[in-house]
């Protein structure tokens, strides 16, 4: 089987965000898609982060919860808790729920990393989980994961 994959309509692994998923543009959420889930997934959950930031890891979105049933999310999610069909949207670094696109302070490019990960477990986490609680309850329970880098910066 060939390895699971999360690609975007929008822009492909390296390329430049295009603005209007940022905030210089409309920060709707990018189109995403995934294939080759692994044998066993039940569930999956997603995070956005920019390694770059200047003060360390800076998390954009975090989305768990997500059927297994489902191979993409549309552009445009909406900010809410529960994203009726898609999941449970967990806190980002920005302290709300939802997607908050690209943002660095003007200078170098910074990398925005979109991880799909590949879960054996049901889609019932709590509500507005942070990244860390995430990531450290899904851990023994990650069949794979897939991940999109894009970049953006500002003048």
């Amino acid at each position: 089987m060939a390895n699971m994959s999360i690609v975007s309509s929008a822009f492909t692994e390296g390329e430049t965000i295009p603005a209007r998923f940022t905030c210089k543009g409309l920060n709707f959420s990018p189109p995403l898609t995934w294939f080759n889930l692994p044998s066993g997934t039940t569930s999956m959950a997603l995070i956005c982060e920019d390694p770059d930031a200047p003060s360390g890891v800076f998390v954009h979105w975090v989305l768990y919860n997500i059927p297994f049933t489902i191979n993409d999310l549309p552009e445009g999610i909406p900010q809410t808790q529960q994203v009726p069909g898609m999941g449970t949207h967990g806190v980002n670094d920005f302290q709300h729920a939802g997607y908050d696109g690209p943002c660095p302070p003007p200078g170098k490019p910074h990398r925005y990393i979109f991880t799909l990960f590949a879960l054996d477990m049901e889609t019932s986490l709590p509500q507005s989980w942070r990244s860390n609680q995430l990531q450290s309850r899904i851990k023994p329970h990650t069949l794979g994961t897939a991940q999109l880098m894009g970049t953006f910066h500002r003048m």
